[in-house]
């Protein structure tokens, strides 16, 4: 298991949002368990590019940070489903206001993102 070598900054609101959130699944993690998605399995198939083993330690994060809840049904075979908790909830307007701005800026981020990647790949190919 991972062993943090330093301590993390806590002395400012960005550094602690960003060791809650960082994470490349988590604030969609928290926004399709918001929608109403709560099992693994609806989970694993909103956000197919992951794996499940990632998906289990970003939740298990969002879990400790306790943002979500899981419950674990006593039925066989096991049934696990996620929730919000009331602090989590208190991100997803945060979440919304994130998204809105992407939507806003959706062409020049795309061209942004496109243009750092084309150039990125065409630096590391081989010769």
């Amino acid at each position: 298991m991972y062993e943090r070598k330093t301590m993390p900054n806590l002395n400012c609101g960005l550094d602690l949002i960003g060791e809650v959130l960082y994470g490349k699944w988590k604030i969609r993690l928290l926004w399709f368990i918001n929608e109403g998605y709560k099992r693994p399995s609806e989970l694993q198939r909103k956000i197919p590019d992951a794996s499940r083993r990632v998906l289990n330690m970003q939740l298990k994060e969002l879990e400790e940070h306790e943002l979500i809840t899981k419950m674990i049904y006593p039925v066989v075979p096991p049934k696990v489903e996620y929730s919000l908790t009331e602090f989590g909830k208190t991100l997803i307007p945060v979440i919304a206001t994130l998204g809105q701005w992407g939507d806003t800026h959706e062409d020049r981020l795309r061209d942004v993102i496109l243009k750092y990647t084309v150039s990125s790949n065409l630096a590391n190919a081989p010769v």
